[in-house]
């Protein structure tokens, strides 16, 4: 088997652990929160690679016919506390995407916070925590020495298996918003970008 094949053995088994880990009642407080969020924003917001997974599941979200936004586009509106906030960050320590959490709770917005660190600064100013656990960024810097003297290797670096498993994480939430919706993938095409 090569090793690229091994590799992908390797994270899929481990993202499938990780989500199987997610807990149940941090699953339907953030759908619950979701749903109720009505024709208010929903601004989802992430850096680097997390940045790209809240952009995926932001697309999703309008194609399921949500009122919602990525931080730093031009045109995201101003935020009110009627607004939700998803704020998508393995490490939780993210400066910019914990400023902009810390500031849409001042304005009385909703956060929930997608994190594998519960004990984060962004996870302390979030309403609702889901973890989804991974080796993120900022775990290498902690057991880096035990991996070298033990040979041990990680082949998904930095903070990928967090990004990976957030990222169907959040695919299968959408699965899970289309049947509590009533919504088809027929539906969902119906709002996809015909101007490409």
């Amino acid at each position: 088997m090569s090793f690229v094949k091994e590799v992908a053995k390797w994270i899929l088994s481990g993202i499938n652990g990780v989500i199987q880990s997610v807990d149940e009642e941090e699953i339907e407080e953030m759908i619950r929160m979701i749903m109720k969020v009505g024709k208010n924003k929903i601004l989802v917001l992430g850096s680097g690679r997390s940045g790209f997974v809240g952009r995926a599941f932001a697309l999703r979200l309008m194609h399921l016919g949500f009122n919602v936004y990525v931080s730093g586009e031009t045109i995201t509106p101003a935020l009110t506390p009627d607004d939700l906030i998803i704020a998508i960050s393995g490490s939780g320590v993210t400066r910019t995407v914990v400023t902009q959490a810390e500031v849409a709770r001042e304005i009385g917005s909703k956060v929930i916070a997608v994190t594998s660190h519960p004990d984060s600064p962004l996870a302390r100013c979030a309403d609702k925590v889901v973890v989804v656990k991974g080796r993120t960024k900022i775990d290498g810097e902690f057991d880096y020495d035990r991996r070298q003297i033990t040979g041990e290797y990680d082949s998904a670096p930095l903070g990928t298996m967090f990004e990976l498993s957030a990222m169907v994480f959040l695919d299968c939430v959408i699965a899970d918003l289309m049947r509590r919706l009533g919504k088809s993938e027929i539906d969902l095409r119906r709002r996809h970008a015909n101007a490409e």
